[in-house]
């Protein structure tokens, strides 16, 4: 049985493309060891492979990735492994660095254009030392894959690389009802759920819910911005209207999902990192019947257009969206999404994975 090493920077609890991976890849012969942080908040993990979690002495900034990487490059190359799975640019000069060394083979699965996240829009001199690491080590490695087309299409464009493409689906699964922590009796739910993070397109929907009657905003998720968020909804004096439920779990959120009228997508375009997105929670909104309304943006616009399961921003202005939205509440897709739902399934995408492990360069 070859071992498996799979690593990234998150506290592994609500990381589900991470999770999928190596449910399918354990199930089908290989041990797997994932590793991760520890935070203080931080939720138990009960998975059917192993985890590790690191906890730090810093949490944000250059410290946090420069402890982690060191910490991770010494218990991976004391580790006893087979194969190393790196996720995303904040994991990959370790991983890439013991495999060289020892001569492991290495996988590379890029969740998004790392350099180009709006974070890193001000911070040039931050920027360029991701992108060079990406430039030194990404045509070395032969065994890689990402997300979307566009993304492996700018990387092969910029590098020489040749990405496979792993779309970060849902499993199939049947549709269970919760319950919201609130009274939504005659009320529609439009539903956020995910990072809570510049360029998502929150402040205009905030923006937005003034011209909405009868309408909910739930926003399910954390992040950066998340506090400025509530002191902006408190000011506007939109409580009775928009609702924030932080980060919950994978398995109560697929019961939260089903309850929305509308589930929306509405990153700016803030750099390629956003305009080649393709984000899991359209896929999840989707799988649980809820209709989309995403940005004109490349890759979630042609979700809409192939699948017929929602509708692209057609404005960005608040009192223009508003409309759009009623317009959108009143439509029927529900013939749609049920046969979308059983494309966009991630048991599509297991052949495709195991191909890439079972044949390793």
């Amino acid at each position: 049985m070859k071992k498996i090493i799979v690593s990234v920077t998150n506290d592994l609890s609500t990381d589900q493309r991470v999770d999928k991976v190596c449910c399918t890849l354990h199930k089908n012969g290989f041990e797997i060891v994932l590793i991760g942080r520890k935070l203080k908040n931080s939720q138990p993990l009960n998975r059917n492979y192993s985890t590790k979690r690191i906890r730090l002495f810093f949490n944000k900034g250059f410290l946090f990735y420069a402890e982690y990487n060191f910490r991770l490059f010494f218990i991976l190359f004391f580790s006893k492994k087979d194969i190393l799975l790196s996720n995303d640019l904040d994991t990959l000069l370790p991983n890439f660095l013991v495999s060289w060394l020892q001569g492991k083979k290495i996988v590379y699965d890029s969740h998004e254009l790392f350099p180009e996240i709006p974070e890193l829009v001000h911070k040039p001199l931050v920027k360029k030392c991701w992108s060079n690491l990406e430039a030194w080590i990404l045509p070395k490695l032969k065994n890689s894959y990402t997300v979307c087309k566009s993304i492996a299409a700018f990387y092969h464009k910029e590098h020489q690389t040749d990405f496979k493409t792993i779309m970060n689906l849902p499993r199939e699964k049947e549709i269970q009802l919760g319950m919201f922590p609130f009274n939504t009796k005659d009320k529609k739910i439009i539903l956020y759920q995910g990072a809570v993070n510049l360029g998502r397109g929150l402040e205009l929907m905030i923006d937005t819910m003034p011209y909405l009657k009868n309408t909910l905003l739930v926003i399910i998720g954390d992040g950066d911005i998340i506090d400025d968020l509530k002191q902006c909804v408190h000011e506007k004096k939109l409580n009775n209207y928009i609702y924030f439920l932080g980060k919950i779990s994978p398995v109560e959120l697929h019961k939260l999902t089903p309850l929305a009228h509308l589930g929306i997508s509405v990153e700016e375009d803030l750099g390629l990192n956003y305009r080649y997105a393709l984000p899991n929670k359209i896929f999840d909104y989707i799988q649980a019947e809820v209709p989309i309304l995403v940005s004109n943006l490349p890759e979630m616009k042609q979700i809409v257009l192939n699948y017929k399961v929602g509708e692209i921003v057609k404005s960005r202005n608040p009192k223009e969206l508003a409309t759009q939205i009623k317009r959108l509440l009143e439509k029927d897709f529900s013939t749609e999404l049920k046969k979308a739902k059983k494309e966009l399934v991630w048991e599509k995408q297991e052949e495709k994975l195991l191909s890439i492990f079972n044949n390793l360069k």
